[in-house]
């Protein structure tokens, strides 16, 4: 897997997982990789992988059944706060470089209409 340098390498890894949940391409309660198929699958040093699995049970994002794993959140309301985030980030991140190139608001209405229709 390639990492982005300007972001350390367990949160993009935090963002990859939280996308695979909100997509539905991991189920609520799903049981996940070990720490160590973490690391293998991602080839990324083993702290780094516990350390995404206690980031992500600190936001409710997962949960651990002692001797049995980790597992993805059984809760559809956090599933769809973490996809509503992530939309709400890439919005964000679609205005400010829309702005950045010196489009108004007006101007990204039009665009987005334009572009929508045509799909």
């Amino acid at each position: 897997m390639d990492f982005d340098n300007s972001t350390p390498i367990y949160l993009q890894i935090i963002t990859l997982l939280k996308k695979d949940i909100a997509t539905g391409k991991l189920s609520p309660g799903e049981k996940l990789p070990s720490t160590r198929e973490l690391a293998i699958e991602y080839g990324i040093n083993p702290n780094t992988s516990g350390r995404i699995y206690k980031e992500m049970e600190r936001d409710e994002i997962t949960f651990t059944k002692r001797g049995l794993g980790t597992f993805v959140t059984e809760s559809q309301t956090k599933i769809d706060h973490i996809r509503d985030d992530m939309a709400k980030d890439l919005i964000n991140n679609f205005i400010n470089g829309m702005i950045e190139l010196g489009y108004t608001k007006d101007m990204l209405i039009a665009i987005i209409k334009k572009e929508s229709e045509a799909k």
